[in-house]
């Protein structure tokens, strides 16, 4: 199991805080360059759409000094469209990776959970050939019985579950854990806390560093373990924006190097 760092931990390298480009970003080598400096094995370039524009030239360059690095490199996006998942097949060849993450709905379209198997197993020929596995992300807008329904009724080694439980806490962690774990070819690994919000209408759920939430990091770890499941696990990041962009990227690399080195310790 080696430790990576997603997009979604630098997210406040790219993104501001109303969620629009900045005008000087760190660019993808960058943040390749910086998740190798903060410890990451595992680069997982996910939901970032300026890859998709990105010239072959560009990609090839990436690519070149991921391998410079000695970084894997890790693939994610959304949808199932059978253009669109072609389309990461190929990013995935430029970059000699074997997975895919995606999840079932996207801004493009939201398919029924039939509708969603029959796109996967139009391309699940063109996966298998290129030696690429899908990996489908538990989230809120999908129910667990029915990620596992998908995979279940492919039954094909290529298509598994990317596991995040906190993002279907109102499922239960332990019992997501239980459902998805025998399934898992990915990992997202990122802890948070919950507390009342103001007038104690309702809670808050944000990020915190792996290790001083509520993430029951150590049944999942024993779970996987007892399933023979060893993917890379990859951290990620629910950091709310701090009073400045310096300050919030300041932290932001304080609760990835907390994080890394917490897993670390319990992998180990």
């Amino acid at each position: 199991m080696k430790i990576g760092i997603s997009t979604y931990a630098l997210l406040w390298e790219f993104t501001s805080p109303d969620q629009e480009p900045l005008n000087e970003p760190l660019s993808l080598k960058e943040m390749l360059g910086k998740a190798k400096e903060l410890g990451g094995e595992v680069f997982q370039i996910c939901d970032y759409e300026p890859l998709e524009s990105m010239s072959e030239n560009e990609i090839a360059l990436i690519a070149r000094l991921a391998k410079e690095l000695d970084m894997e490199i890790e693939l994610g996006t959304r949808g199932v469209e059978p253009d669109h998942l072609l389309k990461y097949l190929k990013l995935a060849q430029s970059f000699d990776t074997t997975v895919v993450r995606t999840m079932i709905n996207s801004k493009r379209s939201k398919p029924s959970i039939n509708q969603a198997i029959e796109w996967i197993q139009n391309v699940l020929p063109d996966y298998k050939e290129a030696n690429v596995s899908l990996s489908l992300e538990n989230y809120e807008q999908v129910k667990v019985k029915d990620l596992v329904y998908v995979v279940k009724q492919i039954n094909d080694r290529n298509v598994g579950i990317c596991l995040d439980p906190p993002n279907t806490i109102m499922e239960g962690q332990k019992e997501v854990i239980q459902e998805l774990a025998p399934y898992v070819n990915n990992l997202h690994v990122k802890d948070f806390t919950m507390s009342r919000r103001n007038q104690w209408v309702g809670f808050s759920v944000v990020g915190c560093p792996l290790g001083e939430g509520y993430l029951e990091l150590d049944y999942m770890l024993n779970h996987l373990k007892n399933e023979n499941k060893t993917p890379n696990a990859i951290i990620e990041l629910w950091l709310p924006f701090q009073d400045t962009l310096e300050n919030t990227r300041k932290m932001e690399d304080e609760w990835i190097k907390k994080s890394i080195d917490h897993l670390r310790r319990k992998i180990s």
